[in-house]
């Protein structure tokens, strides 16, 4: 199995994006990390994120559909990610339509990561449902699936009758979806309704936040990928995607990218031993020039090794 390489926009370049970006654009970037080899360039979602969780680690993002419109005009080949869409944020069919239409604007180019979301203040602010948030994803992404076959959906929350969404996507049965998130309903979820699953890597103090299982190693990340795919072939289906931004990520926080790369690259063959399909990058680079550097150093040491 060959692994696959994602770089997820720099989320703390979004604040600042103006002084970031100089004088290039969303769509040069996106060409860069294309060109350098990586496979996938992603997005994450926090329409309106509170101040406090902004203060203590959190971060702003870009709409996801919006930004990653403007890396497909701009490339030919990377997968573009939702990393994640909260689906509770949202109808089910106006996500259906957003990820139709980027996936025919995109040749068929869209992986729809989704998720249950775990901020509260922000289900809160968009007048969405905290409390029935695992329940509304289920039905969620049956109604998406509905909507992308052109079928009624029949469901306590969602069901419609006469209704039908065009165009309709390129990916027969539409894009692929990951599942994010460590909780055992995620990984059902995975196992059972999508194509894929994206754990976090996460200490303890992290997953009091995320409300969700600590994940702090890769032996423990190999197990549960092994029983995932497990049950998967009892149902007939194949192996998931996997797709992880690596426990060594913090090393680009704390240190640099030529740190992350040498502590990674050895590592790579054990990742992708263990189940990993897709690994995660999100450079912590402070403008574009730096990103350029960062992309270049990882593209070396990591894809073109």
């Amino acid at each position: 199995m060959t692994l696959r390489f994602n770089v997820m926009f720099p989320m703390r370049a979004v604040k600042h994006y103006p002084q970031w970006i100089g004088g290039g654009c969303l769509g040069k970037a996106a060409k860069l990390i294309e060109d350098a080899g990586f496979d996938g360039f992603s997005m994450s979602e926090h329409p309106y994120p509170d101040k406090d969780w902004l203060a203590n680690g959190g971060h702003h993002a870009f709409d996801p559909f919006v930004s990653l419109s403007m890396a497909a005009e701009a490339t030919e080949r990377i997968r573009l990610i939702t990393y994640v869409m909260v689906a509770g944020y949202r109808s089910p069919y106006l996500g259906a339509k957003s990820a139709s239409s980027l996936d025919v604007l995109s040749g068929g180019r869209l992986t729809l990561g989704m998720a249950a979301g775990y901020l509260k203040a922000e289900f809160d602010a968009l007048g969405a449902d905290f409390a029935r948030r695992g329940k509304l994803l289920d039905e969620a992404i049956a109604a998406m699936r509905a909507t992308w076959a052109g079928v009624d959906h029949d469901g306590p929350e969602f069901a419609v009758r006469n209704h039908i969404s065009l165009p309709l996507p390129t990916q027969s049965g539409g894009p692929p979806i990951w599942i994010g998130g460590n909780s055992k309903a995620a990984q059902r979820r995975a196992v059972e309704s999508a194509d894929g699953w994206m754990p976090m890597a996460q200490n303890a103090r992290t997953a009091e936040i995320t409300r969700t299982p600590a994940l702090e190693n890769i032996e423990t990340l190999r197990s549960l990928i092994t029983t995932q795919n497990k049950r998967r072939a009892e149902m007939g289906k194949p192996d998931l995607d996997v797709c992880f931004a690596p426990f060594e990520k913090d090393l680009l926080r704390t240190e640099c990218s030529a740190a992350f790369c040498a502590e990674l690259a050895p590592r790579l063959d054990e990742y992708c031993d263990s189940g990993v399909t897709w690994i995660t990058i999100e450079p912590s680079s402070r403008s574009y020039d730096d990103f350029v550097r960062d992309i270049e150093l990882m593209s070396d040491t990591l894809i073109r090794r």
